[in-house]
């Protein structure tokens, strides 16, 4: 998924960030709600990590400005403010889950996962294209039966594209679940991952649709 970290406090959000990456997710973070704003405002996100206490803001006023649009963006509110009171109001604000510092990592991103599958519901989980079967909850993909190895951004994007089977997904789409903001993306990159998970899968598992993108090809019943 596409994370978005807003932690002004800069040892813990470089640690989430390490840490969130790690689990295959692709990653940004920023210290203010201007920059936070101005992020949300280019790039589509799946899930939000909020502090609260931001050097310009209380992060309350971001998440009421986010629940007063339709956006499909889960909302965790990470912060030290941990009493019964601060995390009713987190919740009737609209967020999706209240973790109170300090926390662990890994039950960190247990929760990531648990609050963007909300917000990204599948007919099926576990999809078959030919003799590729794609295991969406547990991150595994197997061809007849033997596990296909797949470095994080070559998953990122066979994800991407199987949660919407046939669907076509731009370019600009794919370039944000793959990379962060931070990071220069070559004019070929995309074809160049295309390509090498074609090499493992085969060639017509992702199909090009010339000037529009890519699709994953319709699964047949697992």
């Amino acid at each position: 998924m596409r994370i978005l970290i807003v932690e002004d406090e800069p040892h813990l959000g470089a640690a989430v960030q390490e840490r969130v990456r790690q689990a295959g997710h692709t990653v940004d973070w920023f210290t203010t709600l201007e920059d936070a704003r101005a992020a949300l405002a280019a790039v589509q996100y799946d899930v939000l990590l909020l502090d609260l206490g931001l050097p310009d803001g209380s992060g309350r006023t971001l998440l009421r400005e986010i629940r007063q649009t339709s956006s499909p963006l889960a909302v965790l509110i990470t912060t030290a403010e941990d009493q019964v009171s601060d995390r009713i109001a987190g919740l009737s604000e609209g967020a999706d889950d209240y973790l109170a510092k300090p926390y662990d990592l890994d039950e960190l991103v247990a929760r990531i996962t648990a609050v963007g599958r909300r917000y990204r519901p599948l007919v099926d989980n576990r999809l078959k294209v030919g003799d590729i079967e794609i295991d969406l909850e547990r991150s595994r993909l197997t061809r007849d039966g033997q596990a296909i190895d797949l470095t994080a951004r070559e998953w990122a994007l066979v994800e991407l594209l199987a949660r919407r089977p046939g669907a076509i997904c731009s370019r600009e789409r794919i370039e944000d679940a793959l990379y962060n903001l931070e990071e220069e993306i070559g004019s070929n990159t995309i074809e160049v991952f295309v390509s090498r998970v074609r090499k493992k899968l085969g060639a017509d598992i992702i199909r090009t649709v010339r000037g529009r993108g890519y699709c994953l090809e319709q699964p047949s019943s697992a």
